[in-house]
């Protein structure tokens, strides 16, 4: 999974923004032009940050593939990072430009974009699962693994590839964005969330912020200082060290259930809501502790037994195949289930639409509501004066699409010039679904939609161009899907900071241009240094073997399978359909308690011990609010 999203409350984010619209009023009064908000300090600490996030990004993608809503937190350091720098400055009698909210957002943004094309760019997914290592992990005389059908990394083509894929997602959905944030109203939970913290930020004082920065450093050195006590006792090779130790016995630890004292997984699961955590803890019980010890015992009967374990005719068939049902069948489900919620609202707007233009006479006259509807309007203003001409989003996505049409068959001559001009025909229409489904319920679906480029490529290329193709092509689509939601999260932040739509577009292009660099650099820095891959290691990228597995199901269809995995890969794809439709339409207190299938998915081919960590962390934050239960009402 790419990437899983964190939701507010709409009404106490709409309550904490209310009590803020008189300092907003003001500083709408007196806003410098665009130009002012972006700031060569604020570009060196989005760069900063952009960079960190990378990092930490990368390593999650690679290990687990669970990777938390970072979008709050760039906000909360960006806030850290300038106002340090300017009371340091002002300690020596140097005077400072004030660090404004629209600043503030310009960091975030910036930032926001740089680190998302390291969870989005695909190095764990299709770009990693087109290397020759992945290449034979799926095993060499797999029907539909053509000889030859691998690419392994390298910095220069990736660097181009995204270059060319996700400055395309910049200008795709420009002509909508005022029918999505204005006209619609679309709430974006995240982008809203960030936007309440800015404003905060900015409203409440130097006590507030004082204690927010203290609280940052104290735990960054907690986490720093753990982590380098554990290196003093890492060990050579994999299984040795601190990290490995047997924690809940030998058994245990052989079935990868031990507690490897890593930090970045207990913040993790700290970030996530406990379902996702629960979630991943039920599919580490599941696959290893009751599924891999029952199938392994029918070696020689369902699979041979003189083959090694990691062929995709083995074990590890199953442990591929399995998985990707789940995703599959949570997919298709949440990928239909947006469409209906999309098409629902667009009915009920254009409705509503139609409604307001027969009687827009009626006002409400209360005075706590017109005082909501001028702040709504001084941020409407805001955002059509500034606006970004229609022919900027036109002229910018034909320049893009037809360099991309140009390079990309460069970059892999197994996709045609052609295959990139379709997808770009039918991209923007998946964009904007995404986009609005975004808006709605704070999922970014973009790794579903191009899934179904990845399956209709496969189809289309043939057997011996089919795996190259679709991955490339996968990737070409997601990179258009995630951009364009990435930076209507943005606007919708921009729009409720009073931060110029241009000063957001232009954040975030500088954000992409870094991460098309930052990101590569940051995969490089893992995969010379660890065996990135190795199913037996840290860093499994678990989902390149996955999504390298889809391309060939793609190509070969249902024979690629080991014996017995049909029949459980049409259960568990009905499970992931039957879990969500308990979920939806069952009484709160039952659909609560329901796991998530793509949650449940991950452990499947990971391993157990980082949902132990996540777990962990879950356990923290529900005895932090139920100590502090009184403060947080």
């Amino acid at each position: 999974m790419e990437g899983l999203e964190l939701t507010n409350d709409k009404a106490e984010i709409e309550k904490v923004d209310m009590e803020e619209n008189h300092h907003e009023s003001e500083d709408s009064k007196r806003l410098p032009a665009w130009t002012k908000h972006i700031t060569l300090r604020g570009i060196i600490a989005s760069a900063l940050i952009g960079c960190i996030y990378s990092v930490v990004a990368m390593k999650l993608t690679l290990t687990t593939g669970l990777i938390p809503n970072l979008n709050v937190s760039a906000g909360l350091l960006a806030f850290i990072f300038i106002r340090t720098w300017t009371k340091l400055l002002e300690k020596t009698g140097r005077g400072m430009v004030p660090f404004t909210r629209q600043e503030n957002t310009m960091i975030q943004t910036c930032a926001v974009a740089c680190y998302s094309i390291a969870v989005g760019g695909g190095f764990g997914t299709y770009l990693f699962g087109l290397s020759k290592k992945i290449y034979e992990q799926t095993g060499v005389d797999t029907a539909g693994n053509s000889p030859g059908s691998y690419k392994d990394p390298g910095i220069g083509w990736m660097s181009a590839f995204l270059f060319v894929v996700c400055f395309v997602g910049l200008f795709v959905l420009i002509p909508l964005r005022k029918f999505l944030i204005i006209d619609y109203k679309l709430s974006f939970p995240s982008g809203m969330a960030t936007a309440v913290l800015i404003n905060g930020f900015h409203n409440r004082g130097e006590n507030t912020a004082r204690k927010q920065v203290r609280g940052f450093v104290k735990f960054f050195s907690a986490s720093f200082l753990w982590c380098f006590f554990q290196w003093f006792y890492s060990g050579k090779g994999p299984g040795c060290g601190f990290s490995y130790f047997p924690t809940f016995g030998m058994q245990a630890f052989k079935q990868t259930f031990y507690f490897d004292f890593s930090m970045i997984y207990v913040g993790t699961g700290m970030i996530c809501p406990h379902n996702v955590n629960l979630s991943a803890l039920l599919g580490a019980v599941l696959s290893w502790g009751i599924m891999w010890p029952l199938i392994s015992k029918q070696k020689g009967n369902w699979f041979p037994g003189n083959i090694p374990e990691s062929s995709m005719r083995s074990l590890n068939g199953y442990k591929v195949f399995i998985p990707i049902s789940l995703l599959l069948g949570d997919g298709l489900y949440n990928f239909i289930k947006i469409l209906c919620i999309t098409t629902l609202n667009l009915r009920g707007k254009l409705k509503q639409v139609n409604l307001k233009s027969a009687g827009n006479s009626q006002r409400k006259s209360s005075d706590d509501k017109e005082e909501k509807y001028l702040e709504y309007d001084r941020q409407n203003e805001l955002f059509i004066r500034e606006s970004i001409p229609m022919w900027v989003g036109a002229l910018g996505y034909i320049i893009f699409a037809s360099i991309s049409a140009i390079v990309v068959p460069l970059i892999f001559p197994e996709i045609k010039w052609y295959y990139v001009v379709v997808a770009y025909i039918f991209t923007p229409s998946l964009a904007f679904c995404n986009a609005y489904g975004a808006g709605l319920t704070d999922m970014n679906m973009s790794y579903n939609y191009s899934k179904v480029g990845l399956f209709v490529l496969a189809a289309l290329a043939g057997r011996e161009h089919g795996v190259v193709a679709a991955l490339a092509g996968c990737g070409l689509m997601k990179s258009v899907i995630s951009v364009s939601c990435v930076l209507m999260q943005d606007l919708k932040t921009g729009h409720l900071t009073l931060t110029s739509p241009r000063t957001m577009l232009v954040s975030q292009a500088i954000g992409t241009a870094l991460g098309c660099v930052v990101a590569p650099l940051s995969f490089f820095l893992f995969y010379k240094a660890f065996d990135v891959g190795n199913p037996n290691g840290e860093y499994k990228a678990p989902f390149a073997i996955i999504y390298r597995n889809m391309a060939i199901l793609g190509v070969e269809g249902f024979s690629a399978l080991p014996r017995h995995c049909l029949q459980l890969c049409y259960g568990f794809f009905a499970s992931a359909i039957a879990i969500n439709l308990v979920k939806d339409f069952s009484p709160p207190k039952i659909g609560t308690w329901m796991p998530i299938p793509m949650a449940v998915a991950v452990p499947f081919l990971v391993g157990s011990y980082f949902s132990i960590d996540m777990c962990l962390g879950t356990l923290v934050v529900f005895a932090w609010h139920k100590l502090n239960s009184r403060r947080l009402r």
